[in-house]
């Protein structure tokens, strides 16, 4: 994907507010589709304060949320207390194990 262009935000920002036509402003600007012009309006009005910032991504995980399990000598997978309450499970909620690609899957199957 190629760079975004460099242009002056706060020249996009007045000139769109002074009603001038959006097909007038890409040729101005020489930006190619609506939607890479509505992508520049968008981040100058980001960074001038006149709109909040989008988040994007992925949310960061909690610090040490991965936490190891036990497999018992009769097979019982033991997760620790801890975990089962950040979760809101409660004793005798039933669960679905699958096997997965990267792993296992632990679905809450009903209360």
């Amino acid at each position: 994907m190629p760079s975004k262009k460099k242009i002056d935000g706060a020249k996009l920002i007045k000139i769109v507010e002074s009603g001038k036509h959006q097909q007038e402003i890409m040729k101005e600007f020489k930006f190619n589709t609506a939607a890479q012009f509505r992508a520049h309006y968008l981040d100058a009005l980001m960074k001038a304060g006149k709109a909040p910032e989008i988040k994007s991504g992925r949310k960061k995980a909690k610090a040490n949320t991965a936490k190891e399990v036990l497999v018992s000598k009769r097979g019982s997978v033991v997760i620790p207390k801890s975990m089962i309450d950040e979760m809101g499970f409660a004793q005798g909620n039933k669960f679905t194990v699958r096997k997965t690609k990267s792993g296992i899957s632990l679905k809450a199957s009903g209360k």
